[in-house]
């Protein structure tokens, strides 16, 4: 069971990985918010029994608070990387969902590019675990 504290003191490019990514979530979640809110719409599978936009909505403001975690909470770097990482693992059916309905959205117009898509997130939930040092630290 990975531990809530975190112990060992990360290294300056972990460092830099976590507030990074804790900056992409937070501009991401905002996005949610705002601006792109039909984009990540288009995302929502169709067979998720909640209405879509109030998943945008809740998918956002999870975003802004692991970004928000990342950035200002690094005492508990590792329950947040581990919850980031889950978050990743968590919407990556609508990932999924955009390539095989060949949903155009985010500029992801072609199944070449959706696919490629699809490539990213396991990097995204390897960052999360790196940057915070959740994989490393799993013990303590």
């Amino acid at each position: 069971m990975p531990s809530n504290k975190s112990t060992a003191p990360l290294s300056v490019p972990r460092t830099i990985g976590r507030l990074a990514l804790g900056a992409f979530l937070l501009t991401a979640g905002i996005s949610h918010l705002t601006w792109a809110r039909q984009e990540f719409l288009a995302q929502v599978p169709d067979w998720v029994p909640l209405d879509g936009d109030t998943v945008v909505i809740a998918s956002g403001f999870v975003e802004v608070g692991l970004g928000g975690a990342l950035i200002g909470l690094p005492g508990r770097r590792v329950a947040v990387g581990w919850l980031t990482a889950a978050f990743f693992v968590a919407i990556f059916p609508g990932n999924i969902s955009q390539y095989v309905t060949h949903t155009d959205a985010f500029g992801l117009n072609d199944d070449r590019s959706r696919a490629i898509r699809l490539l990213f997130q396991p990097l995204l939930v390897l960052w999360a675990l790196w940057a915070t040092g959740a994989w490393r630290d799993r013990r303590r």
